[in-house]
């Protein structure tokens, strides 16, 4: 019998299930990708519109992968019922952004510490103030260690996370990079802001595939490269912070 989430989005099949940790790329087939190419056994847990998602093992222990989409919506949408229905305990994002500063170059991961953000899904959870979307702290301390071990250059700090891809005011990267923010993308707070209103663990690890202000941009192989580094650090930080 298959197991459906209320939205019906992610529909577990039958005999298939979902670990306690779940790496998470925008796209499906990048989800797809990595579950045929870094875990052992891969199993299809659900293909509703076709967002893919699989569990498999790595070294031994059980590690889910699932498309999020793209933006906020799309993300905290999954991310809820994750943690809601399936009883899935830590969410790691493994994506891609551009770099907002000169110290962070094209290959450089990312470990994204907190998410400012122009979305409104922030509003929705009525606290006075602003809230401020972050990481588990347990699980970045892992994947920095994990980056220093296999020599992969980590930067660490804010990130900027928008609703547009193509925003009308053309000036908002250039404030973003004036206020020290590493990079921005689409996704990183509306996971922030799940895993904290349900008390759960998340953390975003993004490649940096080109850089907003020089124009400079990775090839398609060394994309790929720069991903498998990222896929390294993220699957160690789930083995070593004890969430899979």
């Amino acid at each position: 019998m298959m197991t459906a989430s209320p939205s019906a989005c992610i529909e577990l099949k039958e005999g298939a299930h979902i670990a306690k940790c779940v790496l998470m790329p925008g796209d499906p087939l990048r989800a797809k990708y990595i579950a045929e190419h870094y875990l052992e056994r891969p199993v299809l847990f659900n293909d509703v519109r076709n967002m893919l998602g699989y569990t498999g093992l790595y070294e031994g222990r059980e590690i889910s992968v699932m498309g999020s989409g793209m933006g906020v919506p799309s993300m905290g949408l999954y991310v809820h019922e994750l943690f809601n229905f399936f009883g899935v305990e830590a969410v790691i994002r493994v994506g891609s952004a551009g770099a907002l500063q000169d110290s962070v170059r094209v290959r450089d991961v990312v470990v994204a510490m907190s998410a400012s953000t122009n979305s409104a899904y922030v509003s929705a959870y009525d606290l006075p103030g602003v809230p401020a979307p972050t990481a588990d702290y347990g699980l970045l301390e892992a994947a920095v260690a994990a980056a220093r071990e296999l020599g992969v250059a980590a930067d660490v700090g804010s990130v900027y996370t928008s609703d547009f891809f193509y925003h009308p005011d053309h000036e908002v990267n250039q404030k973003a990079r004036a206020m020290g923010m590493l990079a921005v993308e689409m996704e990183t707070a509306g996971l922030y802001l799940a895993a904290m209103a349900n008390r759960k663990r998340a953390l975003s690890l993004l490649t940096i595939s080109d850089h907003v202000f020089t124009g400079e941009a990775l090839s398609a192989i060394e994309r790929q490269d720069s991903f498998h580094e990222m896929m390294e650090i993220a699957l160690k930080t789930a083995v070593r912070s004890g969430c899979c």
